[in-house]
């Protein structure tokens, strides 16, 4: 394994869709507050789901708030994933919607589970993100993220549709057994998607994706390529949600994710579209620092104030291994540690 072996991004794929968003409300082109449905019709008349009758079928009704930008953006905007769902998994087998990761469009007939801007709930907003990017740019995801994105980043390696030789390349995934074990299991994100998932659909390697890191590292500059003003990065950085709280994600299915708060009994905000820390983290990195990760336990984090960043790589099931977790916290201590001799 090397910092070109190629990883699946899934939900690492956000912070690419979110500096796709951030270019065109750059542009113009998009509006943080602007009615989301004004781009996607889709979105003008969401349906809530109020829970189940007694037979066994969901009752929905319609949404009294209007979605936005800014709420997809935030994941405010009442949509949920199943994974971290009871009500949406028992939606999904009650109607045979498909799940999200599947790339096919019936998922986004999901309705919401909370009224927008009501709370936060990690959901499918940001490949409704994507499908803005393409309705206003007239381009379909991996093309517009090539043209704008990797190629200014000398991200050669990254994309939707694999290559032959990439895929030779490709880290294997592993399941976690119950004895501590990994047992190699077939994975691979849908080559002929009927979209391409904005909110986790990408592969990208350590290498590449380190560029985009450092670019918003560096206040959206690298290599002298401007990919973002530095006004917008700092933005990105921002609290987006208000009061509203970043909560705990139980795992309604144990297989693919345990449950998963990366700060726990710590204050955590969201921005476009990270997960902020309040304080400062427990391994070293500043109040203010952005993160995410990747459903196979990959994981990254970018500190503005110590202008470093950090990202490791796995592809292990389920979700926020404690091994891998312990491993990702050794890992930014020892570059803290390191930055203290420099």
């Amino acid at each position: 394994m090397t910092s070109d072996t190629v990883f699946w991004l899934l939900s690492m794929t956000k912070a690419i869709t979110a500096t796709a968003c951030m270019q065109l409300i750059e542009q113009g082109r998009l509006r943080l507050d602007q009615p989301a449905g004004e781009i996607l019709p889709e979105l003008k008349s969401p349906q809530v789901l109020d829970g189940f009758d007694a037979s066994g079928q969901p009752k929905l009704r319609p949404a009294r708030n209007t979605i936005t930008v800014r709420h997809l953006l935030t994941h405010t905007s009442g949509f949920t994933y199943s994974i971290w769902s009871e009500n949406m998994r028992r939606y999904e087998k009650v109607t045979g919607m498909p799940d999200i990761g599947y790339s096919m469009n019936g998922a986004f007939k999901a309705p919401l589970e909370f009224e927008p801007g009501e709370r936060w709930q990690y959901g499918i907003g940001m490949d409704w993100v994507g499908k803005l990017v393409e309705a206003v740019t007239d381009q379909s995801l991996e093309v517009y993220f090539r043209e704008h994105i990797f190629t200014p980043l000398g991200m050669s390696n990254s994309g939707f549709l694999i290559s032959g030789a990439q895929k030779r390349r490709v880290a294997t995934m592993h399941n976690r057994q119950p004895d501590g074990s990994l047992k190699p299991a077939p994975f691979e994100i849908n080559q002929r998607p009927e979209f391409f998932m904005g909110g986790g659909g990408a592969f990208s390697t350590p290498r590449d994706y380190m560029a985009l890191l450092q670019m918003l590292v560096n206040g959206g500059m690298y290599r002298g390529e401007r990919v973002l003003r530095a006004d917008t990065v700092a933005t990105m950085f921002q609290n987006q949600i208000g009061d509203i709280k970043v909560t705990e994600m139980k795992t309604a299915q144990p297989a693919w994710s345990n449950s998963f708060d990366q700060f726990p009994g710590m204050p955590h905000k969201w921005g476009f579209s990270f997960d902020i820390n309040t304080q400062p983290g427990p391994h070293g990195r500043s109040a203010g620092s952005i993160s995410w990760a990747g459903l196979l336990n990959s994981y990254f984090w970018v500190d503005p104030v110590r202008k470093v960043a950090g990202t490791l790589f796995t592809q292990i099931l389920p979700f926020y291994d404690p091994r891998v977790v312990d491993l990702y916290g050794q890992f930014e201590q020892g570059l803290y540690h390191g930055l203290q001799h420099v």
